[in-house]
Formats: C-alpha cells, sequence, structure tokens
C-alpha cells in the first residue's frame, strides 16, 4: 500500500471543495502526498493509505452523493485510517457552540459505516448565486430573513489548518 492521503468531498456551492482542498495543502506542506478529488471521481482506494473525506450538509446530513461513496468504500475504509469533516453553514450562527453537539448526530450515518480518527466541523460560506435554485436552497433563505444566517464568507482557514495538523500524525503510516 502507498503513502498517499486521498482528500475527497462532495459540494454544492464549492464552499466544501476549498475546505478540502486547505486540507489536502495542509497535509502536503507537513511532508504527505496528497490527491483530492472529489468523490464521484474516485473508484478505488488502494492507492492510499489514508483517507479524508467530507461534504456539505444538507437537510441535517451529508450530500447523498458522499453517503453512497461511503457505503461503495465501507470496507476500504474501515482497514485504514479515516477521517471526516462537514462543512455547515449552521456553524455561523452567533450561538453555534450550542449546537455544535447536535451536529455530531449528523455525522452518525458516516460513523455507522467507518469510524473516524478525528472529525472536523467547519461553517462555510453562504451565497445565494452559487447555489442552485431548489427547494432547500429556497427554504434557507428563511433563517437568512429572521437574522439566523448571515450571506457571506464563515469559513475559520485557521480552525481548518488547525484541524489538517492535527490529523497529520493519525494518517500516517
Amino acid at each position: 500500500m502507498k503513502d498517499r492521503i486521498l482528500v475527497t468531498y462532495a459540494s454544492r456551492s464549492g464552499s466544501t471543495t476549498a475546505v478540502a482542498e486547505a486540507i489536502g495543502k495542509t497535509l502536503a506542506d507537513k511532508g504527505a502526498q496528497v490527491d483530492v478529488l472529489p468523490m464521484q471521481e474516485v473508484k478505488d482506494l488502494n492507492a492510499y493509505w489514508a483517507v479524508v473525506a467530507g461534504s456539505a450538509i444538507q437537510g441535517s446530513a451529508w450530500l447523498p452523493e458522499a453517503m453512497q461513496f461511503m457505503r461503495t468504500h465501507r470496507a476500504a475504509l474501515n482497514q485504514k485510517p479515516f477521517a471526516a469533516f462537514m462543512v455547515c453553514i449552521t456553524l455561523s450562527m452567533a450561538d453555534a457552540d450550542k449546537h455544535r453537539e447536535s451536529l455530531r448526530d449528523w455525522l452518525a450515518p458516516v460513523r455507522a459505516l467507518a469510524y473516524p480518527v478525528s472529525e472536523g466541523y467547519f461553517a462555510g460560506a453562504l451565497d445565494f448565486k452559487k447555489m442552485p435554485l431548489t427547494f432547500n436552497t429556497l427554504m434557507m433563505r428563511l433563517p437568512v430573513l429572521f437574522g439566523l444566517w448571515k450571506r457571506g464568507d464563515h469559513r475559520d482557514w485557521d480552525a481548518i489548518q488547525t484541524w489538517a495538523e492535527s490529523l497529520y500524525p493519525l494518517l500516517l503510516p
């Protein structure tokens, strides 16, 4: 088995893509060989020593293609170091810490398939222009209207880098 690390993701509007790229860059800066790929492009995990997988949250859950990735690669993920992260606009709320424990439940279906060595929880970016017009995105406008969420980029790049740095020793061969 090679010593490469796969950072893979599912994203709707690019926010999670940029988080995955930042995680990959941090791991590479620490000396790892890293590939950063959308989950839908990953066919086989044999070339990787470890996997970091993340998804945007929609309807309190990982995106469908992310859960499909988990089901497809369940056996392989249970035989190598695996870390999971989610990107969620709910974490941008002023009282996000109050919700953090309940947000852990949103990763329960992931944990049921492969238990991660670490979990990352990150606020995302809310830009309706980059989001497809769906019922879900229309419903997301209500919390904005009521002041629960604010438009804009809420990603904490320092927190993302710190988490990725903490992963490095957990993912080494």
